[in-house]
Parts: structure tokens; C-alpha cells; sequence
């Protein structure tokens, strides 16, 4: 997905805020699946066909069954090396978009802490997702993480 130029919040727009609050929790609600290694709840968080695109594409995920297998893999790589990681996502901006979905962009840190070690950051980069709501929640439609490293 290509940058949507997510505008700012506008206060004069009723609901944005209470928008940002339930996304923003949608978020935490994620991130916290993945880092605990629930990768079938983490994977439940997107569309049935939702879609995962990392580094500009070149790592890609389509439908639940390869994002949970996906970051299954990875959580046990990182289980193999003593390493544990947590997504930290922060500057969120929301733009609901006429056709109901949400255009969200935020920044993505992640955190590398090895058994015993000091925390460090591990990776900087910009998360740019296409969000639908689902009865009280939303999932991902669209994911693309571009790496600060890989510009």
C-alpha cells in the first residue's frame, strides 16, 4: 500500500477521537497477541484474505493461515536464540475513508531483549494499514511495513 498522506486529526470532526481511542486499543490488543506468541489470535486480528507485505513486498502473507504460520515461525526463531521481542506503536493518525474503512499509519519500534540482556531497539519502521470494522472491533485488510533500514 502505497503512503496514504493520512491527514491529521481534525477536532471538528465528530468521532475522530473516540476512532483513534478504538483503534489505538485494537493495537495494543495485537501487538500484545503477537509478542506473546499467540500467533492464531494475532493472525484472527486480519481479514480472512487480509494481507501482509514487509520489507516493500518482498516478504508477503495472505489469509490467516500463512500470517499465523508466518509469525509462528518467527516466534520460534526467536525462542531458539533466548530472544524476546515487543512491538512498540506510537504517532498513530487515523483517516476513516467514505467507504468505511480506516486508513491507519503509525510508527512501529521493536524491541529485542536476549535472556539476561539489555533491552535494545532491534527495528524502526512505518506501519501503513487498510483497517475494516468487524462488529465491535476492526481487523487489517492491507498491511505494509517499510524498515527505516531499507529506504
Amino acid at each position: 500500500m502505497p503512503h496514504t498522506g493520512t491527514a491529521p486529526l481534525d477536532p471538528a470532526r465528530p468521532g475522530t477521537d473516540r476512532l483513534h481511542g478504538e483503534i489505538t486499543h485494537f493495537y495494543a490488543r495485537q501487538m500484545q497477541a503477537l509478542d506473546d506468541g499467540r500467533t492464531d489470535d494475532w493472525a484472527r486480528t486480519f481479514t480472512e484474505d487480509g494481507v501482509f507485505l514487509l520489507h516493500g513486498g518482498h516478504d508477503r502473507a495472505e489469509g490467516r493461515p500463512a500470517l499465523a504460520a508466518s509469525s509462528a515461525k518467527a516466534r520460534a526463531a526467536l525462542a531458539e536464540q533466548g530472544v524476546t521481542h515487543r512491538h512498540w506503536l506510537g504517532m498513530l493518525a487515523v483517516e476513516p475513508r467514505p467507504d468505511g474503512s480506516v486508513a491507519a499509519r503509525c510508527y512501529a519500534l521493536v524491541i529485542a531483549t536476549g535472556l539476561g540482556g539489555t533491552p535494545a531497539l532491534h527495528r524502526s519502521t512505518v506501519c501503513e494499514d487498510v483497517l475494516v470494522r468487524d462488529g465491535d472491533t476492526w481487523l487489517v485488510e492491507h498491511r505494509q511495513v517499510s524498515r527505516d533500514d531499507l529506504a
